[in-house]
């Protein structure tokens, strides 16, 4: 494995949060405990050594039926250092995850689009609701338990697009 900074501060500050480093194709995975979450991002963001100071993405994973059933991970990246990591959580169904949106202002529609189509829950977060779809949509698309052509795929569309197609004129 390549050699990783962040990772051994982290070993040695929070050794107890630490649950396994992964290395695949020169990217670094770090599995951290749910409950140290916001300790070991502020460290990441906030240490000299490291300084992760921009959030790049939060990605969900459903899988399935392993335990815990929902992955959060977090695409980290320092601009002085030019390092990459990867932190990654589990969250059993129905838990909350703790919010990272006052560490990143970015995290805040990342985390709105995780809920969204999750329904990973975050806590404390100062606006969680859906961003992708209305707010009456039933269900989280992007869960391994939704069905593949929704759950209204044999509906028409709504009236105001049928009348709209059939207003249009052919040129």
């Amino acid at each position: 494995m390549a050699k990783c900074t962040a990772c051994e501060r982290l070993r040695e500050k929070f050794p107890e949060a630490v649950r396994g480093i992964e290395e695949f194709r020169g990217e670094i995975l770090v599995t951290v405990d749910k409950g140290q979450l916001r300790a070991v991002m502020t460290f990441l963001k906030e240490s000299d050594g490291t300084l992760y100071d921009l959030l790049v993405d939060i990605a969900g994973v459903d899988s399935g039926t392993e335990s815990p059933r929902f992955l959060v991970v977090y695409l980290l990246h320092s601009m002085k250092y030019n390092n990459r990591l990867k932190i990654k959580i589990g969250a059993p169904e129905g838990a909350a995850v703790d919010t990272v949106s006052d560490i990143w202002k970015a995290a805040d529609w990342m985390e709105r689009e995780v809920y969204d189509m999750f329904g990973i829950e975050f806590s404390h977060h100062p606006d969680l609701r859906r961003i992708l779809l209305p707010e009456d949509f039933s269900g989280y698309p992007l869960r391994k338990d939704y069905p593949l052509k929704g759950v209204d795929f044999d509906k028409p569309f709504p009236v105001c697009l049928e009348e709209e197609k059939g207003n249009q004129t052919d040129v």
